[in-house]
């Protein structure tokens, strides 16, 4: 299955249309050289090849370069046009002062050879010192005092400007959805969060949708190589996904990327492999049961592989936990 036009897609409270499936570009090695061509270019090419068109990036991957190349030169072969891609970047936590968005903004633009985003999000609900990793000898990051909703004042001005179509948020819990719902003109339209069997946030799901705004599952696949958060637990290995995946003659990565379709939860499952990239896109010629479904979230231990450490005046403010 190659053709984009079979992928579904979702509708944001603006009404812009956006591919349920993407593919997500973090942890690949980073750009280093502009000469140099990197493990994401080749992986960007492959999936435009496959039939991806959903791009989740990231200032903070530091990567664009090779992502924007790769888009460039299937563009020029013919493959894809600009408005069949939706590109996806975020801030990072250096970047929170207001007259610091736009710009950054704009820089990401250039890195991508793109005149525009699709969507544009705030990283993370915490603002940091210009150090983007600066920590503290407990390995905290270094935070600042700018708050994130002026942070969001300025992202609507980005969709005033044209710079982006649509905005919205990334790691942020109940509290911090509702703070910014309080004062925005523009509503997110999008939450990107760490979401899978072991993680459903169900409870954060309901008040974003409840609020018109869907969930975007990163980490879907468990992000296997980090189980130093989760006791050595592999969500790939589970013996209750293995188990609905020998029904449908699919892999374990399938079945978890159909769970998130059928909840109605953009997932951007990463891989560098075609044969992976293509295996993981070819999610639509099944459906799992309601018993199958309710199966996959009861496996739910609010297990998060991806842990931040927050900065030294938000340590005893949660995440994306649920309260």
């Amino acid at each position: 299955m190659s053709s984009s036009t079979s992928v579904k897609m979702v509708k944001f409270n603006n009404g812009q249309q956006y591919p349920i499936l993407g593919l997500g570009t973090w942890q690949t090695k980073p750009d280093i050289k502009e000469s140099e061509q990197t493990e994401i270019y080749d992986a960007v090419k492959s999936a435009i090849d496959i039939g991806y068109r959903h791009f989740d990036c990231a200032a903070f991957y530091n990567n664009e370069h090779s992502i924007g190349k790769a888009i460039a030169e299937k563009i020029k072969e013919g493959v894809i046009k600009r408005e069949e891609l939706y590109i996806t970047s975020k801030l990072w936590n250096n970047k929170h002062k207001p007259k610091d968005v736009e710009v950054t903004l704009k820089n990401s633009l250039q890195l991508l050879g793109l005149d525009y985003l699709d969507l544009y999000l705030i990283h993370w609900p915490v603002s940091t010192t210009e150090h983007p990793i600066a920590k503290d000898s407990e390995g905290r990051y270094i935070g600042t005092d700018d708050s994130y909703l002026d942070t969001w004042k300025a992202m609507e001005q980005c969709v005033q400007s044209g710079l982006t179509k649509s905005i919205g948020i990334s790691n942020f819990n109940i509290k911090q959805v509702k703070e910014i719902l309080e004062i925005a003109t523009i509503k997110p339209v999008v939450n990107q969060v760490e979401n899978h069997p072991y993680l459903t946030q169900n409870k954060l799901k309901e008040v974003c949708e409840s609020n018109g705004i869907l969930l975007t599952a990163y980490g879907p696949l468990g992000s296997p190589y980090r189980d130093t958060n989760s006791g050595g637990l592999i969500l790939l290995e589970e013996p209750v996904i293995k188990k609905i995946a020998d029904k449908y003659e699919k892999t374990n990565a399938q079945i978890l990327i159909r769970f998130q379709v059928q909840r109605g939860v953009i997932v951007i499952p990463k891989s560098s492999n075609p044969v992976r990239q293509k295996e993981n896109f070819d999610v639509w010629d099944f459906e799992m049961s309601k018993e199958e479904m309710d199966l996959l979230e009861s496996l739910n231990q609010n297990l998060r592989y991806v842990l931040f450490k927050p900065a030294m005046h938000l340590k005893d403010y949660p995440f994306n936990e649920e309260p």
